[in-house]
């Protein structure tokens, strides 16, 4: 069978699950962009869009993973999966009742950034114990697949529902994702936990596969598990070095919250050529995760992230450089294929390092660096553009990121020599 880890049922249902959610949480994301912009025609305001999803993300992000590691997370994963229904329905209501401002907007997601804290470490921390170790990787790589395919369709989708006689287009984007979410809490309730292999224990007991504080000072002992598991991340300098070198990549190459402005006034394309600009980079991404999915895994690991984060920042600057909406599209996919491959070898190599009594701490640590970096790159996005132009934003951006990882090949020696054996 050419994708193992599909032979286990549950992997596969809530993958499913989760990549069909995937789709509506794509539909959703390029709606909120374009109405934003539609709203206040302002590449600052545009770009504080990342800056309100990235603060609570990171006030939340270490003690989620704490939450993550201590609690049953199917049970947490049917909660945050809820809260994140409720929030799409709240942003359809508004724009249906004409009451949806920027303010509403920034509200309601920095709502869903609090709920993804807590989501992600929980979500990864599960999926990669539904599948033996073997298959660690060829279920990273199916999760990558999942992901950029909805990315590919959902823009699309969101783009021609924008661009249709409908004054609700948005509105239909949000209850899309809203009803999507019943997918995931559909097969967590369906899913049966089952015992996990045995790993090092952290310093408080684990049990029925997840860690479990102690009954009496369980806020005491946070400070002190929030610690355990920076300290296990400091002390592997290969993840360490990735997680770093992945959010300043990021961070400097968070172009994809400007594209509304490509679309509308610098390529001319409207809400339909504003889906397709979207999609673009998740269509890369698919291919290179179907590519790696069906091949041997990545063994020169570190070499491996560093040439993706220079391919990916060159595609970067020669997009922000280009007046050719074909050009543009072929040149967003090849930055999404870097980015892809980067991402899979990353997340590989994560989870091979890490125990699962620790997997929770780890997965938010690293969404600190994973989801802050592109999200504050979004804010800096806008700022840039709001002084010189989103062109010099884009461009000036993707040089950035390839001058990182030179000097990362060079100061990070150990990063470059790392194989995935």
């Amino acid at each position: 069978m050419p994708f193992p880890a599909l032979r286990h049922r549950d992997f596969t249902r809530l993958w499913l699950a989760l990549g069909l959610s995937q789709l509506g949480t794509q539909v959703q994301s390029a709606a909120l962009a374009w109405q934003l912009y539609e709203l206040t025609k302002s590449p600052l305001l545009l770009g504080g869009l990342g800056l309100v999803r990235t603060v609570p993300l990171v006030l939340c992000a270490l003690f989620a993973g704490v939450v993550a590691d201590a609690v049953d997370r199917r049970r947490l994963l049917i909660a945050t999966q809820s809260v994140m229904l409720l929030i799409s329905a709240a942003l359809a209501a508004l724009t249906m009742l004409g009451q949806i401002s920027a303010p509403s907007i920034y509200v309601l997601v920095a709502l869903g950034g609090a709920a993804s804290a807590f989501d992600d470490p929980a979500r990864q921390a599960l999926v990669a114990g539904l599948v033996p170790v073997e298959s660690l990787g060829n279920a990273m790589s199916l999760n990558a697949i999942a992901f950029q395919l909805a990315s590919v369709f959902g823009p699309a989708v969101a783009g021609l529902l924008l661009a249709s006689s409908t004054p609700h287009g948005a509105a239909i984007c949000y209850v899309l994702n809203a009803v999507s979410f019943a997918l995931p809490i559909a097969a967590l309730l369906l899913y049966t936990p089952r015992p996990l292999p045995p790993s090092p224990p952290p310093s408080w007991n684990t049990e029925r596969g997840h860690a479990s504080l102690p009954p009496v000072g369980k806020a005491a002992r946070l400070l002190p598990a929030v610690r355990e598991g920076i300290s296990f991340v400091r002390r592997q300098p290969v993840l360490w070095s990735m997680m770093w070198m992945d959010a300043i990549a990021t961070f400097f190459a968070g172009s994809l919250l400007l594209l509304p402005i490509f679309a509308s006034d610098l390529l001319g394309t409207g809400a339909r050529g504003y889906g397709l600009l979207v999609a673009a980079p998740s269509a890369g991404a698919a291919i290179a995760a179907a590519m790696m999915a069906a091949r041997q895994p990545v063994r020169r690991a570190g070499a491996t992230v560093l040439g993706s984060i220079v391919v990916y920042g060159l595609a970067t600057t020669f997009f922000g450089m280009s007046r050719s909406f074909p050009l543009a599209l072929l040149l967003l996919a090849i930055a999404g294929a870097a980015d892809t491959v980067s991402m899979v070898v990353r997340q590989t190599v994560r989870n091979k390092l890490t125990p699962d009594a620790l997997r929770g701490r780890m997965v938010s640590i690293n969404m600190i660096f994973f989801i802050g970096g592109p999200q504050m790159g979004e804010a800096e996005a806008g700022l840039v553009a709001q002084a010189f132009g989103p062109r010099i934003s884009v461009a000036s951006g993707g040089v950035a990121c390839v001058v990182a990882a030179l000097v990362a090949a060079v100061v990070m020696p150990a990063l470059v020599k790392f194989r995935d054996e």
